[in-house]
């Protein structure tokens, strides 16, 4: 691969994108920093915190239940600086809902993003790609391994981007593109510490009782594994998905 390495990153205002684009730039990648409109993070502070380990990055927005602005976004990083070598699938959203009282509108709203949002990245971002390239999406322990009471449409979702990775990485792996995903377990996130939709900060403190690390995870601990997915050293992994979550999911509760 020649050329700046450039990265496409969703949901980059705030917690894992904003802590890869960091972490990414830190290692010389440039990142487009995907922000939704309507979230209520700054992403200037992301550009701040890549700026300040000497990297360069551009803000862009984009929702990803739109193809065309997904594309955009693409399109745009191509134009800017000549590839999308690494697309970074993070954006999603949680949402509390019984099922039995669950509508349409509710499980189809979720799955537009954190499903169909994940598609619609990966296939902009497949667009440009060139040998070398990698696809990184963003799942969870609740669909990637566990069930989760009251956000079955969370956990569909999240448990379909894994299939989404694997199926990729067949496909292209050919052209000499990797995906995979990465499994975050309870991380200390703006959306894990919404109290009404998730844990909030009193159950995940609570959380790191029980996990074998003694804590919960932080973003730039996923972070770092999603760099290492993209990078010429993970040039063998790919159709994988990588649990990160302090041993939360092997350890067996008293």
């Amino acid at each position: 691969m020649t050329g700046p390495t450039v990265a496409m990153i969703t949901g980059a205002a705030s917690g894992i994108g904003a802590a890869t684009a960091r972490v990414l730039a830190a290692r010389g990648v440039r990142v487009g920093i995907g922000t939704f409109p309507g979230d209520p993070h700054d992403p200037e502070k992301t550009l701040q915190e890549v700026s300040a380990v000497g990297g360069e990055g551009v803000i862009v927005e984009v929702d990803v239940r739109s193809t065309a602005s997904v594309d955009d976004f693409a399109d745009g990083l191509r134009s800017r600086w000549g590839s999308v070598d690494i697309t970074v699938a993070n954006a999603g959203i949680l949402r509390h809902a019984p099922f039995g009282s669950m509508t349409d509108d509710q499980w189809h709203a979720l799955l537009d993003v954190d499903l169909h949002g994940v598609m619609r990245t990966a296939r902009a971002g497949l667009r440009h790609a060139r040998e070398g390239a990698s696809v990184i999406a963003v799942s969870s322990i609740a669909g990637g391994v566990y069930g989760w009471q009251e956000h079955a449409h969370y956990a569909t979702a999240k448990a379909g981007v894994i299939g989404l990775v694997r199926s990729l990485a067949v496909e292209y792996g050919p052209r000499g593109i990797r995906a995979n995903a990465v499994i975050p377990g309870l991380i200390r996130t703006p959306q894990s510490s919404d109290p009404v939709n998730s844990l909030g900060p009193d159950g995940l403190d609570r959380a790191g009782g029980y996990i074998p690390w003694g804590r919960v995870g932080e973003p730039d601990e996923v972070a770092e594994v999603i760099a290492f997915l993209a990078s010429p050293q993970a040039s063998y992994v790919s159709g994988q998905a990588i649990v990160v979550d302090g041993a939360l999911t092997t350890a067996m509760r008293d």
